[in-house]
């Protein structure tokens, strides 16, 4: 039995279509990303799924148990990191997990016991007494994975865990979710518009544009679906003459504008930048720089939604 089951589940508010009838199965120990810009439908999808929004259409089922008519049994089985911060910073950071540990009902042995075991995990025994005030921002989201951890979920839900955070402490962070799915058989679902953290750490992802999966596979076959090496152009000039000279070319198998340059996808890069120059000066457009580089997800989130991630955020 998969870890999660959805089967056209929507969610309209008023007249935004804000999720649209999306499918897809999770398996158990999977980590599974969602990805997409702000707006796109991740985090009204994971509210839907962990039971705190009410679907408009559509069934889901997490852990086995139906989000709509079994919302108990879920919340049993599950974790939450949401996108917004959810501590109380007049706490410490034990006395945030023990209070969310107590809404559990856990007893109090065991309770000190796990609240250990978390703070171990996250590598913060040290500051357990202090202030969540005092925590740097990377520190609170590190105790906010704790606390997601206290009842032993089955299923966690991570909204965008890094977000905001330095590069250092965004992999220290990855590094905790690895361990995680691992060594404890944590199956996670992902949201992020980071593309290189849904590369590094999913198994399979989803993108999602405008409310609607556009595709979902793994990260390595959704770069080779792309059919060659990534080539980014940017020029001065209007960008238009080139694209219907590119559009010619056999050997370019994608081409579009993102964030002011071209993006192409080309087989056998190398080889054909002298041409794709050549192209450009015929074309009247000035190249004042070129990227060549393997595919990344950013790449087919250009193709499959026809602008680049941070545009749509």
């Amino acid at each position: 039995m998969p870890a999660i089951r959805v089967e056209g589940l929507t969610k309209v508010f008023g007249t935004l279509v804000a999720v649209d009838h999306i499918s897809f199965e999770v398996a158990d120990g999977e980590i599974f990303g969602l990805l997409g810009p702000n707006g796109a439908g991740k985090t009204t999808t994971i509210s839907m799924l962990t039971t705190l929004l009410t679907p408009t259409e559509g069934t889901a089922e997490v852990a086995g148990a139906d989000i709509v008519r079994a919302r108990d049994r879920v919340r049993e089985q599950i974790g939450v990191v949401f996108q917004e911060p959810a501590l109380d910073t007049n706490l410490t950071g034990r006395e945030n997990l023990d209070f969310h540990a107590r809404m559990y009902g856990i007893g109090r042995t065991e309770r000190e016991e796990r609240i250990r075991a978390v703070l171990a995990l996250v590598e913060l025994s040290d500051r357990a007494d202090a202030l969540v005030a005092e925590y740097s921002g990377g520190m609170k989201r590190r105790l906010e994975i704790a606390r997601g951890l206290i009842q032993h979920p089955r299923i966690l839900f991570l909204d965008e865990p890094t977000l905001g955070l330095d590069a250092q402490t965004r992999r220290h962070i990855w590094e905790y979710i690895r361990t995680l799915n691992r060594e404890r058989g944590v199956t996670v679902i992902l949201t992020t518009h980071y593309m290189e953290e849904a590369d590094r750490l999913c198994d399979r992802v989803a993108i999602i544009d405008r409310g609607r999966i556009a595709v979902l596979d793994t990260p390595e076959k959704l770069k080779e679906a792309l059919g060659g090496d990534a080539i980014t152009l940017s020029i001065e000039g209007d960008a238009e003459p080139l694209l219907k000279a590119l559009a010619g070319l056999p050997w370019v198998k994608q081409a579009g504008v993102a964030s002011g340059a071209i993006t192409l996808t080309v087989e056998q890069g190398e080889r054909h930048i002298p041409a794709l120059i050549a192209a450009a000066g015929s074309a009247g457009v000035a190249v004042t720089a070129v990227n060549l580089r393997k595919p990344s997800l950013e790449d087919v989130f250009i193709q499959v939604t026809g602008r680049s991630i941070r545009e749509g955020a």
